[in-house]
């Protein structure tokens, strides 16, 4: 603890500390991983961009409750475009990038989603977080804002693209297709309610039926 938060007074310091006590693993993968956490929680400007670090390391921690789950944090290189996480699943290998949604979801629009979706490499299932504020995952339609997405691509709106750092709509199809699932996940609910999922039916790499339901068994544990 006292290396990772290097002497700062974070808002969940306490959450963080037990989170290392009570879970192994978490506590392995934390050591493994404590110069990457540890940099991250120093770049933290803001409580909201804690809170960001916060959710990547809570979905880190829930995921590694399933033991057959190996779990690598920014395999991609610290501080370059790629997922959070890479996890390995018996014999599948799979990424995972965590976004916080801020603000109210029902009003969330797009931006976060497509934030995320520049981030995903070929060749291998990507799946994007997107946690929310609130009791409920499904007050975040995903299937809408890729609908959204899609019209406003086929409409050959470049100038929104090009702002959000595609080269152009064609580029942002292109990278649509590596997005396997879009996970909605509501920290603060209990139950079904906590994590829903979108599946792409455009993905050139499906997410399997089985990493599905395990990462939404996952994040529906709790604590």
């Amino acid at each position: 603890m006292r290396y990772l938060l290097d002497g700062g007074d974070h808002q969940f310091a306490e959450e963080l500390s037990s989170w290392l006590s009570q879970a192994a693993r978490f506590r392995s993968f934390a050591d493994a991983h404590r110069d990457k956490i540890r940099k991250k929680l120093r770049g933290a400007a803001d409580a909201d961009a804690r809170k960001d670090v916060r959710t990547e390391l809570n979905v880190g921690r829930l995921l590694l409750a399933d033991r057959r789950v190996a779990l690598e944090f920014e395999a991609y290189g610290s501080g370059r475009p790629g997922p959070d996480f890479t996890v390995t699943l018996g014999g599948e290998r799979f990424n995972l990038e965590v976004t916080r949604l801020r603000g109210d979801p029902a009003s969330a629009g797009f931006g976060g989603l497509l934030a995320k979706v520049r981030q995903l490499p070929p060749s291998v299932a990507n799946g994007v977080i997107l946690a929310i504020d609130g009791t409920d995952a499904r007050a975040y339609d995903a299937a809408a804002a890729v609908t959204s997405l899609r019209g406003r691509a086929e409409a050959a709106d470049d100038a929104l693209f090009i702002a959000r750092g595609f080269r152009g709509s064609r580029d942002f199809r292109d990278r649509l297709a590596r997005l396997g699932t879009t996970f909605v996940f509501a920290e603060s609910a209990t139950g079904d309610a906590r994590a829903v999922a979108w599946v792409n039916p455009t993905a050139r790499i499906p997410f399997s039926g089985r990493a599905g339901r395990a990462c939404l068994a996952c994040l529906r544990s709790g604590d």
